[in-house]
């Protein structure tokens, strides 16, 4: 190659660079800031919390409990701040960046290629596994950001540098293993949906393996085939061990070694899984609007479903251990509390806990399918629709319906397999106690519908952003209201302050009709807007 065409290559490597910089660098921040966040907030309420409330008998009796193990993973050096607040947030912080690093790497690679963004790029002097070899470099860096985050508070705070350094390794190699599962996926699979569902669906079986191999001893060795169970092997602040981040960190430069190889062997736009060919017509549902916007919904929901139902299956098989725990222990209902989750030791009091924690991913679901029509909008698969005599917001209303029969499924799915788990080990746990606490939860899930379909109608490249800002905002701000002394309008404004715990308790119709009515507001202004704005493209 000539030293003009070294050159040339040299400066497009380097605006490749700077494009996936300019992708993923407000959603890094926005990450890092909560990660950090969460973390100084547990750890600078750890004195006024589990400082003053654990002994060596409490701590004993709480690491021996297999429905404490298993929903929050094994607990050690809790009585240290840095070992407490990796109790507290390790898994919830993992399973943030895991995620995020899966829909970022789909979003910018998969994505950008299957809606021919790429086309131009990539008829240059770059190849497929140049370009995504960028995009992952970058990546990389970004979860390095998020979650260095985490370990700089812990290091600020006062926590040993030792262990505050090996648990933000930790942090970082399992979002670096989900980026590079994401990567293989969007070789393998020839859609953007295809490829973060599948890496969504790895990293879903690695959490219920950590899950698993913690609550029962005999399996856990399981917890070395999770990036999860991993994380949970380092014991920082007790053990700080160094062979689970070397599996980690070979898992996920393997992962990247055959992603980069496989992107060598298929053709641009393709996957190495190609739609069959030579298939009759799959009409079913295409002959109305409403039928496609329920098609298009279909496969998303059966996955969504298929990780709430396992998740709370085990919530109904843990109620009975869980709750006689924390009755017999209240210094840990005391705790728990202080989280957010109160009247933990009935039955009917843990279910109802636990059920609120449903709004956030069936809040994030309701988000996310406004977010794939603003995507589909603008990767012009919706050109032929909109050329049809139909109002624009015709479309709009057919898949908010869609959307909210798919979020009343989830719900359903989520008590009836709390339900069928409590049955199974005989506690006291009716279908309609259970379909109560899971519906009760659909305000806060209207009002991530009204804030996506506010965000579609006036901005709608932040649809996605803003719609689970109810649900995901608004359950960070009630926790830290539980967890630091902050004004009462403060821990108001979050929506999670206002709903009762059913089915403990009878449901606030009051506060539920507010939300509704918000969200119908919301929802009304956005569609005013989505009739005025021109088409993205």
């Amino acid at each position: 190659m000539s030293a003009i065409g070294a050159g040339d290559a040299g400066a497009a490597r380097a605006a490749v660079t700077r494009l996936a910089l300019r992708q993923v660098r407000r959603p890094t921040l926005v990450v890092s800031a909560v990660a950090a966040g969460v973390t100084a907030v547990v750890v600078a309420g750890y004195e006024s919390t589990a400082g003053t409330a654990l002994d060596a008998a409490a701590l004993a009796t709480l690491a021996e409990n297999p429905a404490v193990r298993t929903l929050f993973g094994e607990p050690f050096a809790l009585d240290t701040p840095g070992g407490f607040t990796v109790w507290r947030t390790g898994t919830v912080l993992a399973v943030l960046l895991s995620v995020w690093g899966v829909l970022a790497t789909t979003r910018v690679t998969r994505g950008e290629e299957e809606s021919g963004r790429w086309d131009l790029l990539l008829a240059g002097r770059l190849a497929v596994p140049t370009v995504l070899g960028r995009h992952l470099a970058v990546l990389a860096a970004a979860v390095v950001t998020a979650g260095g985050a985490a370990g700089v508070v812990l290091v600020a705070a006062g926590t040993p540098p030792g262990g505050a350094l090996r648990y933000a390794a930790g942090l970082v190699l399992v979002a670096l293993f989900a980026v590079s599962t994401a990567l293989v996926s969007a070789q393998v699979m020839p859609t953007r949906a295809g490829a973060s569902g599948s890496a969504l669906a790895v990293l879903g079986v690695g959490l219920l393996a950590r899950m698993v191999g913690d609550g029962v001893a005999a399996l856990g060795w399981l917890r070395w085939l999770s990036p999860y169970g991993l994380l949970a092997l380092v014991r920082p602040y007790h053990d700080d061990r160094l062979l689970p981040l070397l599996v980690l960190a070979g898992a996920a430069l393997l992962l990247g070694a055959a992603a980069m190889t496989l992107a060598g062997r298929r053709d641009v736009r393709a996957g190495l899984v190609a739609p069959p060919a030579g298939r009759p017509p799959r009409t079913l549902l295409l002959g109305t609007i409403d039928g496609f916007a329920v098609r298009r919904m279909a496969r998303p929901l059966a996955g969504w479903s298929a990780g709430i139902g396992a998740y709370f299956l085990l919530i109904g098989l843990l109620a009975t251990s869980m709750s006689r725990f924390l009755a017999d222990n209240p210094r840990f209902a005391e705790l728990a509390a202080q989280a957010g989750f109160t009247e933990l030791g009935s039955v009917r009091g843990y279910t109802s806990s636990l059920f609120v924690l449903l709004a956030v991913p069936v809040g994030v679901f309701a988000a996310s399918r406004l977010a794939e029509f603003v995507a589909a909008e603008t990767d012009g698969r919706l050109t032929s629709l909109y050329a049809q005599p139909v109002r624009r917001n015709r479309l709009l209303t057919a898949e908010t319906l869609a959307t909210f029969a798919g979020v009343a499924v989830l719900v359903t799915v989520a008590a009836t397999a709390t339900w069928l788990g409590a049955a199974l080990v005989n506690a006291p746990l009716p279908l309609t106690a259970a379909l109560a606490g899971t519906w009760n939860v659909l305000p806060v899930v209207l009002l991530c519908l009204g804030a996506a379909t506010l965000a579609l109608g006036w901005l709608p490249r932040a649809t996605a952003a803003v719609g689970v800002l109810p649900a995901v905002g608004g359950f960070l701000l009630h926790v830290l209201a539980d967890s630091v002394d902050l004004p009462g309008w403060v821990a108001a404004s979050s929506p999670f302050a206002h709903l009762a715990a059913v089915p403990a308790e009878s449901p606030d119709w009051t506060a539920a009709g507010v939300m509704i009515a918000i969200a119908i507001a919301a929802a009304a202004l956005g569609r005013l807007g989505n009739r005025r704005r021109d088409l993205l493209g």
